[in-house]
């Protein structure tokens, strides 16, 4: 159980770096302000939310402790993610405000997952 743990984590990791890549791609277009939404952004987030649920349950399976409000707030983040991308994702050129607010959720979900022990 603990190699597909591993697994579902890696799986996790390569869901955010995704997501982080694609914001970090934009950024010259997002001081231009000709930033969009690129595929590979929500496909990370998705990647990211299946992972997170399967992995959430895998822990509980094996009896391991799961913090419930790390989960809920890192799910929220990762829902208000999921939204924007989604709803934005065939606009030719996104507010900078909102592309830079997925960018700061994002790193700060990171953040969420590293330091919230």
């Amino acid at each position: 159980m603990d190699v597909l743990i591993h697994l579902f984590v890696g799986l996790h990791i390569i869901g955010i770096a995704s997501l982080l890549g694609g914001f970090l791609t934009q950024m010259k277009a997002m001081g231009a302000g000709t930033a969009r939404f690129v595929p590979a952004m929500l496909h990370g987030a998705l990647t990211m939310l299946v992972t997170g649920v399967v992995l959430v349950g895998l822990n509980q399976a094996q009896d391991h402790s799961v913090d419930n409000m790390k989960i809920g707030v890192k799910l929220a983040v990762l829902i208000v993610i999921l939204g924007l991308v989604y709803v934005k994702r065939d606009e030719e050129k996104v507010d900078k405000g909102v592309f830079g607010l997925v960018g700061l959720l994002t790193v700060a979900n990171i953040f969420i997952a590293v330091l919230w022990t």
